[in-house]
């Protein structure tokens, strides 16, 4: 793992601890067509995000939302979102039951 990537862990690990799964439930409506309405796609083609780690989600959206991270469909989805957003996000995501 590389030096940066490790301190940007371990910073998203420190801003977890506040975020607030609730606003970021209140945030997932748009996700939910592909990724289901409690996190569990319903099309094989999308990844379920129930359960998932939250900082590997905050850090995925980051890479989406960068441009490091190629993806057509999910840039438009996250480039709105703000750094609080995306960490909600992941929380709520990450309290759920995979």
């Amino acid at each position: 793992m590389k030096y940066w990537t490790l301190i940007a862990l371990l910073t998203v690990s420190n801003s977890l601890l506040a975020a607030d799964p609730e606003a970021g439930k209140a945030k997932t409506a748009v996700c939910a067509g592909c990724h289901g309405q409690d996190g569990i796609a319903t099309n094989p083609a999308y990844p379920n995000l129930a359960g998932q780690n939250a900082q590997y989600l905050v850090a995925a959206m980051k890479a989406y939302k960068d441009g490091s991270r190629n993806n057509p469909i999910m840039k438009p989805m996250v480039e709105a979102l703000s750094e609080a957003d995306l960490e909600n996000i992941a929380a709520y995501y990450a309290s759920l039951k995979k």
